[in-house]
């Protein structure tokens, strides 16, 4: 797949699983049951001690069920690293100078973080497939609103505090996606190994009803500003 594939195919998800566990363990567990709850694209924060191998052997063993992405990748040597274990996207919570560039010819697509406006049109012009609105929850859905209004082709995903309870709002507020974190699985049913629970709270997820239509931007055209 290409970089626009992969960013079209996380699009048509609409929720981005966002994987920062105490242990690969249970991360591990957790990317299974959230493929059989009918996720495609899952990705898995590097802070975790072994996420790094983590990634490499779930891509190996989720070749054509779901894409596998990094996140939180801070820096050039750590976005060559997850690039060398087979992850397909990069995210990253800031901007990171040269990500792009060196996801996009490695066929990973690059979602580069932002808050400010600033930070956002940065990100956006550094190449981003991308935006990440990170962090989501201390300003809410208007803040999406507002930079959606003057970005309206920047596809932004909200991240951080986003639930069951919010997520209406922030595609009402001209999210194209959004990364949801611990919100999207029962902690407890997890820590049990009770995967019929875990799969069917993050069903939930994908069963909302009348969730408005994400949002069509032209030809995903760069800005000029």
């Amino acid at each position: 797949m290409t970089p626009p594939e992969i960013r079209n195919r996380l699009i048509a998800q609409r929720y981005l699983p966002v994987l920062q566990l105490r242990d690969v363990r249970l991360a591990e567990r957790a990317v299974e049951c959230l493929v059989r709850a009918g996720f495609s694209a899952i990705e898995i924060a590097i802070t975790m001690p072994g996420a790094i191998g983590l990634i490499e052997r779930l891509t190996e063993k989720l070749e054509t069920e779901a894409l596998i992405g990094a996140g939180t990748v801070l820096d050039l040597d750590a976005a060559r690293r997850c690039i060398d274990a087979g992850a397909r996207f990069l995210a990253s919570p800031c901007l990171v100078a040269g990500m792009t560039k060196m996801a996009h010819p490695a066929g990973c697509a690059a979602l580069l973080g932002g808050f400010t406006p600033g930070e956002i049109l940065s990100a956006q012009r550094e190449g981003a497939d991308i935006v990440k609105v990170f962090p989501a929850s201390s300003v809410g859905p208007e803040h999406v609103r507002a930079l959606h209004a003057v970005y309206p082709d920047v596809l932004l995903c909200p991240v951080g505090g986003v639930s069951l309870q919010n997520i209406e709002a922030y595609f009402a507020a001209g999210a194209a996606l959004v990364g949801v974190g611990t919100n999207l699985l029962d902690q407890r049913a997890l820590a049990a190994d009770d995967g019929a629970n875990v799969i069917a709270h993050a069903r939930r997820f994908l069963t909302i009803p009348a969730l408005p239509p994400a949002p069509v931007h032209a030809a995903h055209r760069r800005l000029t500003l």
